[in-house]
């Protein structure tokens, strides 16, 4: 981590930001200091990474001469979002209709999935999805891929290619789908294993291992996923759980001996640090108990779970047992790529449970809360001195309506609530990875 000394010079400072600054270093539910907001700040980098944030008056007049300065005010700047759920290759099949998650796989998922053999579709949707990263603001993500090796490459190469922060998979599944796109435990064994040796840790890259979901991994392909966690102990478990009533009944079926869903993967040794499980609606205490003491976290997605008919996640349930929690838009079953209209779906159902979104919460968990579900906070999530400075810049007033509400707000509270419910990708002005502006919205 680097010091900022008192004077600056080129070796110190290559790139400066000049707008409104707000983060978070802590749950704003838990400390009452746990956010920094600067109206008018100044966000000094070198090589990508954090050297300061401060008062802008203090710092302007000391830049140096070759410094790049973004001078973004009137906009405000926060840590890039963080989607810790979604699967780039249903992109094509969003607001597609369908009754239920079930029907959902087999009418749109799974013949979408299958294109995915073809390397040059992978490769456009995997472009395409990336673009839409940026133009929304979200700078990391938990992806899925398809059965197919060639998806998970494409979406890799994609994301480095603009820098962007993503874990990503092979899906693993070997029974209960189309042949088509059924592997086997060995052959999941072997792509995974070759897919990690080229991607995971490499730059921003870091690899998942991903099981759909228990109803499409015999027990033999769950055993294979808890032998790569075990010879690689630094890598990542996605897959989904307590999702759909219908779903759950299924598992019970196949996993008699369990005691709940989640401990299926429990029993394979699937839980733990590192570990983002999607949906989490029908979770009991002890499963959520379980959660926590394991380490892993709960990938909140509302809008698929609205729109699919699932039910209502309880954002209280989870907070009383400490489970580690980021939020996630589960593309293409989720309905938007943008981070502010799924808070304001994360906001509405937690309105119908009775329960309490604040705001600071809501963009808590897009950014520094997201960063800790994923084990990344060291890296990512706030404005620390030597992080990774991936932002994203927000105009507040990107629509008329937007801008009346704001000419009444009275306080930031106010105005961030009036962001995330009437927003969505209009307000991203711009959005940074490593300091660099990889999207700028064209005026």
């Amino acid at each position: 981590m680097s010091v900022l000394p008192s004077t600056l010079d080129n070796d110190s400072c290559d790139t400066a930001v000049r707008a409104s600054f707000l983060h978070f270093n802590a749950d704003p539910d838990q400390r009452g200091d746990a956010c920094e907001y600067l109206e008018d700040g100044l966000m000094i980098l070198k090589q990508g990474r954090i050297q300061k944030l401060a008062n802008a008056a203090d710092w302007i007049d000391q830049l140096p001469d070759g410094c790049a300065l973004y001078d973004y005010s009137g906009r405000l700047v926060m840590p890039g979002f963080i989607d810790t759920h979604c699967h780039y290759p249903q992109t094509e099949i969003i607001a597609s209709y369908s009754p239920q998650l079930l029907d959902w796989l087999q009418q749109y998922t799974f013949p979408a999935e299958e294109e995915f053999s073809d390397r040059d579709h992978a490769d456009k949707i995997a472009a395409f999805y990336c673009d839409q990263m940026l133009a929304n603001g979200t700078t990391s993500s938990a992806v899925y891929a398809t059965v197919h090796p060639q998806s998970v490459d494409a979406i890799f190469e994609q994301a480095q290619r603009r820098d962007l922060c993503l874990i990503a998979g092979k899906v693993m599944m070997d029974r209960n789908a189309p042949p088509q796109l059924c592997d086997t435990p060995e052959s999941s064994y072997r792509d995974s294993s070759e897919l990690i040796q080229r991607w995971h840790l490499q730059g921003r890259s870091y690899y998942a291992v991903t099981p759909r979901f228990a109803p499409c991994s015999s027990p033999a392909q769950l055993e294979v996923c808890g032998r790569l966690l075990d010879e690689n102990p630094d890598l990542y478990l996605q897959t989904h759980v307590a999702e759909n009533p219908a779903e759950i009944d299924w598992v019970a079926r196949l996993f008699p001996e369990h005691r709940s869903y989640l401990d299926v993967y429990d029993s394979y040794g699937l839980l733990g640090p590192r570990s983002i499980y999607g949906h989490c609606i029908y979770l009991d205490q002890k499963d959520r108990e379980r959660m926590a003491a394991s380490g892993a976290a709960i990938a909140f997605c509302p809008t698929s779970n609205l729109f699919l008919g699932s039910g209502l996640f309880s954002l209280e349930q989870a907070q009383e047992q400490n489970v580690k929690l980021g939020i996630a838009t589960d593309v293409g079953g989720g309905t938007s790529f943008s981070m502010l209209q799924t808070l304001a779906e994360a906001f509405k159902i937690c309105q119908l449970a009775g329960q309490r979104l604040t705001p600071l919460k809501a963009f808590y968990l897009a950014t520094l809360g997201g960063a800790k579900s994923l084990y990344l906070d060291h890296r990512i999530g706030n404005f620390a001195v030597g992080k990774e400075a991936d932002f994203v810049v927000l105009d507040l007033a990107a629509t008329e309506l937007m801008q009346c509400r704001m000419d009444s707000a009275k306080t930031l509270d106010e105005q961030l609530f009036a962001l995330m419910i009437l927003g969505d990708d209009r307000c991203i002005q711009a959005t940074h990875i490593m300091g660099r502006r990889q999207y700028s919205r064209a005026s």
